[in-house]
């Protein structure tokens, strides 16, 4: 990348994306500077990964083999776990989950509702669960933590 260059992720993630593209969302994800090989069996997983490496040094992109991991049962991304058995909540994320310290202002409301909405496609009903706490967030509501919020959170 040229020195100086202010958007020189989001130029290299598009170049990534460009040379990934035959496979994107088929075995490969691309972000920033991860990509992703995930694959059914082992035997497949050594197909996808020689066409990534080949593909990278065919278009002149060099990895750092220090910097890569390979053969890898579970991968933590994104506050994720990903393994065989899909995607799931990483543990960690959801210890500092449970111990935030209940909110006093609107702005911690939204704080907490940002990291656990992160999660909402784990959790059933979770727009309903959270509404006692949204509420909160709201203008012209005066913020009163009562008995209600204290369960929800």
């Amino acid at each position: 990348m040229p020195f100086g260059l202010t958007n020189a992720t989001a130029v290299f993630m598009d170049l990534m994306n460009c040379v990934c593209r035959p496979y994107l969302d088929k075995f490969v994800i691309v972000f920033i500077t991860y990509i992703l090989i995930y694959s059914k069996s082992k035997e497949e997983h050594e197909v996808h990964l020689k066409l990534i490496l080949e593909l990278l040094e065919k278009e002149k992109l060099f990895r750092k083999f220090s910097k890569c991991e390979f053969w890898l049962q579970d991968v933590r991304f994104l506050g994720h776990v990903v393994n065989s058995k899909g995607i799931h909540v990483d543990p960690s994320k959801i210890e500092v989950i449970k111990n935030w310290k209940p909110p006093k202002t609107p702005t911690e409301i939204r704080l907490f509702l940002g990291l656990a909405g992160y999660y909402r496609r784990f959790i059933a009903n979770f727009s309903k669960i959270a509404k006692p706490l949204t509420l909160l967030t709201q203008k012209d509501k005066k913020f009163e933590w009562g008995d209600e919020q204290e369960n929800t959170f």
